[in-house]
């Protein structure tokens, strides 16, 4: 897969996501999280973020549950222009493992901008998956 996210610094261990039998998911891919606590590819600005996948997920392999990683330092691709301390949100532009700066009336964000970078650079990323309604 392209555009990963590389797990720079483990901070903690990943927690097991459940995961449709059916679907493959590459390691490193940013997850969305839907109830109860089931992950699946983000795809869209708008998904509620559950974490990046810690493992490969192999289709219709028979495995139902996923490490997904909550937290940590990963590398990232820039979607933009990003600022350090910005929050970051999934890419409307390259839905997935990319990232950009959220705006303000509110996202579902991945994590904070460790690096400064712009359009196509990689940056650090610290994981911290949440939503947040400022409207």
């Amino acid at each position: 897969m392209t555009n990963e996210a590389v797990l720079i610094y483990e901070t903690s261990i990943p927690i097991p996501f459940t995961v449709a039998d059916g679907t493959g998911i590459e390691k490193g891919a940013i997850l969305k999280m839907t109830d109860p606590m089931t992950a699946s590819l983000a795809v869209a600005k708008e998904d509620i973020i559950a974490g990046i996948a810690a493992s490969e997920k192999i289709a219709s392999d028979g495995k139902t549950k996923l490490g997904v990683y909550r937290s940590g330092i990963f590398k990232v691709l820039a979607s933009g222009n990003i600022t350090v301390g910005d929050a970051l949100i999934t890419s409307a532009v390259t839905t997935g493992n990319t990232v950009e700066t959220a705006g303000v009336s509110g996202e579902d964000i991945v994590g904070i901008a460790l690096e400064t970078a712009t359009d196509g650079q990689t940056l650090l990323m610290e994981l911290k998956p949440f939503s947040m309604n400022l409207a």
